[in-house]
């Protein structure tokens, strides 16, 4: 999936962009975590071993630094018996989005200072 569709859609993109993928099993691969720091070298975040070259690790367990865990999960679940899941997205305000990348960024801080530590839910 990532050398068939996401690489080839980021090659089209600016460089201005982190991967990043949660600690799932198969995301630890091996083959995985040696093509991202290949094609992406300081380029992804995620689970990693000391041989890979993630921008920083992945704090375990912790769902802190995702947007959609941190964010829109909770947001939709608060007006979803109001209406349907496809049109509580669409009223996400830019000004929401933003507030979003701030704490993204906030949470990305605590990940840096704490070198990737267990980060109790900020």
């Amino acid at each position: 999936m990532l050398e068939n569709r996401l690489f080839p859609q980021l090659a089209n993109d600016s460089n201005d962009y982190i991967f990043q993928q949660d600690g799932s099993p198969p995301h630890f691969h091996s083959n995985v975590r040696g093509l991202l720091t290949l094609v992406l070298p300081q380029r992804w975040i995620a689970r990693a071993a000391v041989e890979d070259a993630p921008i920083f690790w992945w704090p375990p367990r912790s769902l802190v630094i995702t947007p959609c865990d941190f964010f829109l999960w909770g947001y939709v679940k608060d007006v979803v018996n109001v209406e349907t899941i496809n049109r509580t997205v669409e009223t996400i305000t830019p000004e929401m989005l933003q507030r979003v990348w701030q704490e993204f960024d906030y949470r990305i801080n605590g990940c840096r200072v704490t070198k990737g530590a267990y980060i109790e839910a900020l």
